[in-house]
């Protein structure tokens, strides 16, 4: 390892620098207050290194620098890029709001805050290396490294259900990973290299036949990998471990779950694709139409029935995966010949999954302010929040009305563009599905909000909040409304960071 493959991983290295100074704080300071300080400003550090990356990869011609087992420009185990950066950036930022969200939280583990604090930041390293692994090896050790600590972060409160979610989500992840790496075996063997570029060029010329992925073999490999990543990004019909562990999780651990995780999820899943499967983009472009389309159904339709709101949110997020996944499918390049075009389906996703981020984070920080007063997570129990904690109430109503896709907010934007991605793909009906969802999800968001305004309350009691907590829960508010106000600059971001993918 040379002192440029340092530079390039300084972000990573700094974060498990940080995680490990936080465990080690927490053994000789006993007020653990300073454990939450300690963790966001030791994000400083990596956040700094990033920005240092970005500047240098702006001036490079490729846009690009590669490290770590570098064997050609394009062939290295890590691609520093600004896709990957636009990810490190959206992971720290997550971070810091999760870090400071859990100070009201931490009192029900309060032997083992520097624990807690220091396994957020360890799974966040493997997913700042997830966006930037080049390589097949490399994007399973990333991926153990993102899961092994949020399976642990899910049994951390020790109960029955925080135990089951935790040993839920560790044999579920094993049982994927097993099928990622069958199918990674499998396309190693067609290709002969588990280096994405390298893939790309081997298949770029199978694409030719009536075969789907050009032989049957890679049409198997590929399908296991979707597998294997499908559970990352909890997409149907890989979603059967989410309602159980959100609801059994602690509360900032579901948030980082459902955002975080499934950032990176789709970080791998956008390079791996558009790298080393470019030539099969109507193919996976195919597949991936009818995973969203079945993500999108599912996960509204079972949302409807939930009167738990972390296993609402849950059904949820495997409903926004669909939507997700409809960017991910719309390869608009092929129907234009306006180069444009081609970053208008993958630039779709890192716009909503920025928009999504904000707003699930600011929905699942209401609900830590209010279950932690009420001890329940039934969304009866929510009813007269509006009396209680007004402005708690306004945040998670804002929320869930920006989870339908009402404007003025950012996923009302981010659907907007999704779906016009899609019908520039020829998926015009796809796009008619997830609209046909976006309004049956109302039904379900809108209820809690009704609950919330209009039932009386069972207590006239206020609703206490820490200063770190409120300002977690004020900053994701204002980026909700931000993004959707003025969507110009994560848009720019957005279709910057995905123009060397594509």
């Amino acid at each position: 390892m040379t002192w440029e493959d340092l530079r390039l991983l300084s972000p990573e290295v700094a974060m498990v620098g940080v995680a490990t100074f936080v465990i080690l704080l927490d053994l000789v300071v006993s007020r653990k207050g300073f454990l939450a300080l300690a963790s966001v400003l030791g994000l400083l550090i990596p956040l700094g290194l990033s920005i240092w990356l970005w500047v240098d990869v702006s001036q490079e011609p490729g846009g690009q620098l590669a490290g770590i087992f570098n064997l050609a420009e394009s062939r290295a185990a890590l691609t520093v890029d600004q896709f990957a950066l636009f990810f490190k950036f959206l992971v720290i930022g997550v971070v810091a709001l999760i870090v400071l969200a859990s100070t009201d939280y931490v009192g029900k583990m309060s032997r083992y805050q520097g624990e807690y604090y220091g396994l957020i930041l360890m799974s966040a390293t493997g997913m700042m290396l997830l966006a930037a692994a080049g390589e097949l090896i490399t994007i399973y050790i990333s991926l153990e490294l993102t899961a092994l600590p949020l399976a642990a972060l899910a049994a951390f409160l020790m109960t029955a259900r925080s135990s089951e979610a935790g040993i839920k989500f560790l044999v579920l992840s094993a049982v994927s990973s097993g099928l990622l790496l069958y199918g990674m075996a499998l396309v190693f063997g067609f290709t002969g290299s588990t280096y994405l570029s390298d893939i790309g060029e081997a298949l770029s010329g199978a694409a030719s036949g009536g075969t789907p992925f050009g032989s049957y073999a890679m049409l198997v490999g590929i399908v296991l990998m979707i597998a294997g990543f499908g559970f990352k990004i909890s997409a149907v019909p890989f979603q059967m471990w989410v309602p159980d562990v959100y609801e059994g999780a602690p509360t900032p651990v579901t948030a980082y779950l459902s955002v975080a995780s499934k950032a990176a999820g789709f970080a791998v899943l956008l390079r791996v694709f558009y790298t080393s499967f470019g030539a099969f983009e109507v193919d996976w472009g195919i597949l991936f139409a009818a995973l969203a389309a079945a993500s999108m159904t599912v996960g509204n339709l079972v949302a409807v029935a939930q009167t738990n709101i972390k296993r609402l949110l849950g059904y949820s997020t495997i409903a926004h995966a669909g939507y997700l996944l409809v960017g991910l499918a719309a390869v608009a390049s092929r129907t234009s010949g306006d180069p444009g075009d081609s970053i208008l389906g993958p630039s779709s996703v890192l716009f909503y999954l920025g928009a999504y981020a904000a707003t699930n984070l600011a929905a699942f920080f209401a609900i830590i302010a209010i279950s932690n007063k009420t001890g329940s997570e039934q969304i009866g129990e929510f009813a007269g929040m509006a009396r209680r904690a007004p402005y708690v109430a306004f945040a998670l109503a804002l929320a869930l009305v920006a989870l339908v896709g009402v404007p003025p907010t950012g996923i009302f934007i981010s659907k907007l563009y999704i779906f016009t991605a899609a019908v520039n793909s020829d998926l015009a009906w796809l796009a008619i599905v997830g609209v046909v969802n976006s309004v049956v999800s109302a039904y379900y968001y809108l209820r809690v909000v009704r609950v919330m305004y209009l039932d009386p309350p069972a207590s006239e009691e206020r609703l206490p909040s820490s200063y770190p907590f409120r300002l977690a829960l004020g900053l994701s508010v204002l980026a909700v409304l931000f993004v959707g106000i003025v969507p110009g600059p994560l848009l720019r971001l957005a279709e910057i960071a995905v123009g060397n993918l594509v």
